[in-house]
């Protein structure tokens, strides 16, 4: 080998070196720099890790109940309603000595007691409307106890549409409320109408006492009809609504008017405690008489002062915005005085 081309190799090689020298050089660096890393998170991972518990410590001691002296007092507890040693509907007992009679006011007094926001309203609503119907009852002669009936049937509610069509506050049906004198068509159903709904309900219930004698009976026809009970008296061959097999609904149904009965006129004894001002007052109405058409109800309202909704409101018993009244009819408006 020539002194030239050992010249060379020894560069080469030289140079070879220095390379591998840097390579090792920046290696070692990324191992320190990994290191250093991995040195990092071996401090920083406890720390995330005790953090993490204290974080779940935390939120499961809130979760836990509240063992304070206050709260501990607090407790919400649902009771079995007391039932009154006797009881009547419309000054006839109810004979409570029986098992069964028993056991079905209770559950119609649990039903009521224990279903809050409707009972409530009742409370508040019953002034408004008893006092509307409270006086028509004692005119024709049927038992005060009869406006829970109305309860029973309507909820208070001068709309009221079952699903077998009946109407309005006493819930009739179409033919037995024109039977009975009331007005239904498409302009004026007087289903809806409250004080001439209770007159012809009135005149219901006074042909049901001639038929059966016995106002429970009565108020059971009301649900079933006469026919029906009359039907089932004779085939079972019993005079007493309490020894009757009837339907679910008709079976129930004076247990319901009668604990709805105890519950209005009691509310406290049954855990409702609703002030005097709390309850709905009755609104001033004045009246207004018609004796044509109406061509639109809307400017009919504005002329009176008040708005369509309100007139409507008050009188459910127009069915629509105008009146043809070709026959010349009477027809009393009631506008709230505000």
């Amino acid at each position: 080998m020539s002194g030239l081309q050992v010249d060379k190799y020894s560069r080469a090689l030289a140079l070879n070196i220095r390379m591998k020298e840097k390579t090792i050089t920046i290696f070692s660096g990324f191992r320190m720099i990994e290191m250093k890393k991995k040195k990092w998170w071996r401090v920083l991972l406890p720390v995330l890790i005790l953090v993490n518990i204290v974080v779940v410590v935390l939120i499961l001691g809130s979760a836990k109940p509240d063992s304070s002296p206050i709260l501990a007092g607090s407790k919400t507890e649902f009771k079995a309603v007391e039932i009154p040693k006797s009881v009547s509907f419309a000054g006839e007992p109810m004979p409570l000595k029986r098992f069964d009679v028993k056991e079905s006011l209770d559950r119609e007094l649990l039903s009521n007691a224990y279903f809050h926001s409707q009972t409530i309203r009742y409370i508040k609503l019953a002034p408004r409307y008893f006092s509307v119907i409270e006086p028509i009852l004692k005119e024709k002669g049927i038992p005060d106890d009869f406006k829970y009936l109305a309860v029973a049937e309507s909820g208070f509610n001068p709309r009221a549409v079952s699903s077998a069509r009946a109407i309005g506050f006493w819930q009739f049906m179409k033919g037995t409320a024109q039977d009975y004198g009331l007005e239904v068509n498409s302009l004026v159903d007087e289903r809806y109408h409250i004080e001439k709904s209770t007159y012809a309900a009135c005149e219901y219930l006074l042909d049901s006492y001639e038929k059966f004698g016995s106002w429970t009976l009565v108020a059971a026809s009301y649900n079933r009809g006469m026919t029906g009970v009359k039907k089932q008296m004779t085939r079972q061959k019993a005079e007493d609504y309490y020894d009757l097999l009837l339907t679910t609904e008709t079976a129930r149904y004076v247990f319901r008017i009668v604990a709805l009965k105890l519950i209005l006129e009691n509310s406290e004894q049954y855990n409702f405690v609703i002030s005097a001002k709390e309850k709905y007052p009755v609104i001033k109405t004045k009246e207004v008489e018609i004796t044509g058409k109406v061509d639109d109800f809307a400017d009919f309202a504005l002329k009176h002062g008040i708005s369509y909704k309100l007139l409507k409101d008050f009188n459910p018993w127009l069915r629509d915005n105008h009146l043809t009244n070709s026959a010349g009819k009477k027809y009393i408006v009631k506008i709230p005085v505000l």
